[in-house]
């Protein structure tokens, strides 16, 4: 017999989690049917409850994608509403009909429709499986507390912090990104359209004096780009579009994130990213009402780098064993020793949730450092590069002129 961890809908309509042994997840599941249950995952305990997040059928909803920006301003509207006393269902209702969405018009017009059979915000909101766990933890946490426009309140502010940083990182990498691309574009002017067209008057040259070696080495790396410009281009763009997909596997992603973690300055950036992060979502959580077990595994599941979320996965059993947090969070071996130090005071003096606060504030302006570092150090590393690149290039192009020149029959009068 084996455990199972099973999300439930009670026949009085509430959302509960319950371990049952089994010989398997389709005997789990009629069991609990046969006991008037509403069964919407099943999932063997070894996994943990992040796996019966989601409910049986909705990967259905996936082709509605909500924009970060969208689902901020729908949750500040619906805390501002629900705080003003208005009901769930009709709050909802006048919230699909002034989004200027279409995307979250359609999520809202589901959620209404859930709610109006019955079923509870939370689930209705995790049923449409675009939105984070932590979000629907979170609702599910307001309704059981009675003070959903309080949970609500919070969870805004966590979104609020996470958009923000999205938005700092893209502004901050597209100078740089642009940088990269219109010097790219300048060295393949060079190479493919400028340097061929002077092959002829080199040809020229060479027959009176031998051309410069960084003449000869720029003219063979052109004349073989321009020759197989037709099978070569397809070529590259078929190794990107490959090296894209295989980076989007379980495999490559692994890779990639083992690689940016040893980068000197990007690897710090992403741990304190990740800290912030996970700090933020651990506190958004015990805020709720939810134990720390299962707001470890809920936020947990939330971190983007793969090799730090295989490294966390200790932490977890430790919890559940008795062991101190910080000591668990100390066997992933990725934190950095601060942040344990002000959790374990936090955990000693009771006040865990503020504290998480702390690490979440400080490691976010950590992190806006490390990021204009990571910036100021990109941008001059890619114009000396470049710069390196067309600097050889014109070399290839005026040396054998200039030794024409010098070697002609003026050379050397005045």
């Amino acid at each position: 017999m084996a455990e199972f961890i099973c999300r439930l809908g009670t026949p009085a309509g509430e959302i509960m989690t319950r371990v049952v042994e089994a010989a398997g997840a389709g005997e789990a599941k009629t069991r609990l049917e046969s006991e008037g249950f509403r069964v919407f995952a099943v999932a063997s305990a070894e996994r943990g409850l992040a796996a019966v997040a989601l409910p049986f059928g909705a990967g259905a909803a996936k082709k509605n994608r909500v924009k970060p920006n969208d689902f901020l301003l729908f949750n500040q509207q619906l805390s501002a509403l629900l705080r003003a006393g208005i009901p769930v269902l009709q709050s909802i209702n006048l919230l699909k009909n002034r989004s200027a969405s279409s995307s979250m018009r359609d999520v809202l017009a589901n959620v209404e429709d859930k709610i109006k059979s019955g079923v509870p915000l939370s689930e209705a909101f995790e049923a449409q499986g675009i939105f984070p766990k932590i979000y629907s933890a979170s609702l599910l946490a307001g309704e059981k507390s009675g003070a959903l426009d309080e949970v609500l309140a919070r969870y805004v502010e966590y979104l609020k912090r996470s958009v923000g940083i999205a938005r700092k990182l893209r502004s901050a990498l597209a100078y740089p990104l642009f940088l990269l691309a219109a010097s790219a574009f300048m060295v393949g002017f060079l190479t493919l359209y400028i340097v061929p067209r002077m092959s002829d008057l080199f040809k020229g040259l060479s027959t009176k004096n031998s051309l410069p070696t960084v003449t000869i080495v720029v003219l063979a790396i052109s004349n073989a780009v321009t020759g197989n410009i037709f099978w070569l281009l397809p070529l590259v763009l078929i190794l990107i579009f490959a090296l894209v997909i295989w980076f989007r596997t379980l495999g490559g992603r692994l890779i990639l994130d083992k690689f940016l973690l040893r980068l000197p300055i990007a690897g710090t950036l992403v741990r304190q990213m990740t800290m912030a992060q996970l700090a933020r979502s651990l506190s958004t959580l015990l805020s709720g009402g939810i134990t720390l077990p299962d707001s470890w595994d809920i936020a947990s599941q939330a971190i983007t780098n793969l090799e730090l979320r295989r490294r966390s996965q200790s932490v977890l059993p430790m919890i559940r064993e008795g062991r101190l947090f910080t000591e668990a969070l100390d066997n992933a071996h990725w934190m950095p020793e601060l942040a344990l130090d002000m959790i374990g005071i936090g955990e000693k003096s009771g006040s865990l949730k503020e504290m998480l606060d702390e690490v979440a504030n400080f490691y976010d302006a950590e992190s806006e450092v490390r990021l204009e570092q990571l910036t100021s150090l990109l941008e001059p590393v890619i114009l000396v590069f470049m710069a390196g690149i067309v600097i050889t290039i014109l070399l290839a192009i005026y040396l054998p002129i200039i030794q024409t020149i010098s070697s002609g029959p003026f050379a050397g009068k005045r």
